[in-house]
């Protein structure tokens, strides 16, 4: 497992992409009438966390407390492919795999190597090869692909319109009623200004998460635990895709993934978190109804974690992460991409980025609506 490497073969004919050595393939769709969603986890998630290579021999030694057991043991993590498991907690995403609706690509990211949220996260929404000051984002110039139509646009959910829908192509936000601005935008940037001194920033890390305690809520949608606040969005979210002549993306960003102190394996912060994650995707299922089966979901993050647990509990800023891709119209069950195994690590501290997550949006793309993939690259990532 040390070094693995996997392949998605295609199991129908249709739409394939290369990706990193890799397949990607999707069931059939009616022209025009897929949904895409893209989910972002703004904060960096742990990809180790979320989807636990239990089998590495150096998995254990290397997360130390944070370690998932093996499936089928107490507080176990959900069996994947051979020697991968999922979080417990995303017992959602577990049953799309089962039903072959799911897969995941680890050791993912952009092709940004450094630590800051702002500029990780401006070159993931950007979808370009470097940090720029681009005003619109890979989203955007996909819809522009699309024939005039009505439905030929994106939906934020949100306050603002974030950089992944920004550019020529339409679109538009929506934001529950008096919902608060939330003030994490000041902490992440505060998070960047201490990155460099691990005192000060264990030290933002645990106000933070003293303040959340404090408050009875995580950063949500007025007083909702992150749990309701996430699935809440993503129910409002499935109302307006599936209206007539709904928008044919939307965005979700669900935020507080900056876990540099007492992180918690099954239980704790990171837990509760991908708990959220989970319950936000079975609302989204739900309420899409029939739509559902026409719908793709990309999962992705800006950066991955540290491999290893850090003093306080938590894991600092890191490298290669993980993302996932699902939806009634996915034909899943598989690992996408390579493994690169964790007997060597990047900087010595973070899983190797060896697959590139902008691939994962592309085939996403491509299939939901129906696109040629060349084009896609071509016109949207400038690949």
């Amino acid at each position: 497992m040390t070094n693995r490497r996997t392949f998605l073969t295609a199991g129908l004919s249709g739409l394939t992409l290369a990706m990193a050595g890799a397949r990607a393939s999707f069931a059939q769709a009616p022209a025009n009438s897929g949904k895409f969603v893209f989910i972002i986890l703004r904060g960096a998630m742990d990809g180790l966390a979320a989807v636990a290579p239990y089998a590495d021999p150096d998995y254990r030694a290397l997360r130390g407390n944070l370690a998932l057991a093996e499936p089928g043991s107490p507080d176990g993590c959900l069996p994947l492919t051979a020697g991968f498991g999922l979080h417990p907690n995303l017992q959602t995403l577990h049953g799309l795999w089962q039903e072959r609706r799911m897969s995941f690509v680890h050791a993912a990211a952009s092709p940004y190597r450094e630590r800051s949220h702002f500029d990780a996260q401006d070159m993931l929404e950007a979808g370009t090869a470097q940090v720029t000051s681009g005003s619109t984002g890979w989203l955007n110039r996909a819809l522009a692909l699309l024939p005039a139509s009505p439905d030929a646009e994106g939906v934020a959910i949100g306050r603002t319109i974030p950089l992944v829908l920004r550019g020529t192509g339409k679109a538009t936000s929506w934001a529950p009623p008096l919902a608060p601005e939330s003030d994490m935008d000041t902490l992440m940037r505060l998070g960047d200004l201490y990155a460099g001194d691990p005192m000060l920033a264990t030290a933002l890390a645990m106000a933070i998460e003293t303040n959340q305690i404090a408050d009875g809520a995580e950063a949500g949608m007025s007083g909702r635990n992150r749990v309701g606040a996430y699935a809440s969005l993503a129910s409002a979210a499935a109302r307006i895709l599936s209206a007539p002549g709904g928008p044919a993306a939307a965005v979700l960003s669900f935020e507080g993934w900056d876990t540099h102190a007492n992180q918690g394996a099954t239980r704790g912060q990171l837990a509760t978190r991908l708990e959220a994650l989970d319950q936000a995707v079975a609302a989204l299922r739900t309420g899409l109804g029939p739509l559902w089966s026409q719908t793709t979901v990309v999962i992705a993050t800006e950066f991955g974690r540290t491999v290893r647990v850090n003093g306080t509990g938590g894991t600092d800023h890191g490298t290669g992460g993980a993302a996932f891709l699902l939806g009634g119209a996915v034909q899943g069950g598989y690992m996408m991409g390579d493994w690169p195994g964790l007997n060597r690590l990047h900087e010595d501290r973070d899983l190797i980025p060896a697959n590139d997550v902008r691939t994962v949006f592309a085939a996403g793309l491509a299939h939901a609506w129906r696109l040629d993939q060349a084009v896609v690259m071509a016109e949207v990532f400038n690949a």
